[in-house]
């Protein structure tokens, strides 16, 4: 649909009716050729933002999919990177994907609310998995994130500018919005992918309840809004010492 590598419209179709899970097991061959990837130029951003801060021993890619962020994780840590997705399927394409020589790599496949680890990275980084959780579930995420990170750890992640209610793509984003509501209240099982949940306001508070010190990076290669304000910024939270 989106290329022609990409997946057919039939095929979207299908995984949308399936869980999330499968959904994207389903979607695993294709889905570095649809715009759910988060593009390079965010992840060679925010590798760049924290080769800044760091360097870093041991990072975690938080919902890695097929593992492009786990490439750019690989620029800032010296020791060791960590890939995790509760989805089989995106963990077969990252295992198959080239990878220069670098720190070692390796895949766990987990749920992001429930994490197999206890103080063991320096970093944590996610890219573009935070439509996945509902609100309600995001102290809990959190929480996962604060424990698997050793005392003075980061949790970083990008976060757009949302559009303005004049442009296009406010609409477009609130209709995807309620379109994904009424599926999930006629089928089952649910599908949970909302682009206008996770608001950074509420995120930055639940991180704070969280136990992190939460500072805000802008990332000057997107710009700014008419307004001054960034286009997109680094959330950049902290464990405390």
């Amino acid at each position: 649909m989106f290329s022609p590598e990409g997946p057919t419209l039939r095929e979207l179709a299908v995984q949308a009716l399936s869980s999330v899970e499968h959904g994207y097991d389903l979607l695993a061959p294709k889905f570095d050729h649809t715009p759910f990837r988060t593009p390079d130029s965010v992840l060679d951003a925010v590798a760049g933002a924290l080769r800044a801060s760091g360097p870093y021993d041991d990072g975690l890619d938080l919902c890695c999919g097929t593992g492009a962020g786990v490439d750019a994780l690989a620029t800032v840590c010296r020791r060791s990177v960590t890939g995790v997705d509760f989805s089989a399927g995106m963990l077969d394409e990252a295992r198959r994907r080239p990878r220069a020589r670098g720190p070692r790599v390796s895949w766990v496949r987990a749920d992001a609310r429930a994490l197999p680890f206890t103080a063991r990275f320096d970093l944590v980084v996610s890219f573009g998995a935070f439509g996945h959780f509902l609100p309600r579930e995001l102290p809990n995420l959190f929480t996962q994130v604060h424990t698997a990170l050793r005392p003075g750890g980061r949790f970083a992640f990008p976060v757009l500018a949302p559009p303005r209610p004049t442009t296009g793509a406010f609409w477009m984003l609130l209709g995807f919005d309620a379109v994904m509501r009424v599926r999930n209240a006629v089928w089952r099982p649910p599908f949970v992918m909302y682009y206008r949940a996770f608001r950074l306001g509420e995120v930055r508070r639940e991180l704070e309840r969280a136990g992190f010190r939460v500072d805000l990076r802008a990332l000057p290669e997107f710009g700014t809004r008419s307004d001054g304000s960034p286009r997109v910024r680094m959330v950049e939270a902290r464990r405390p010492l």
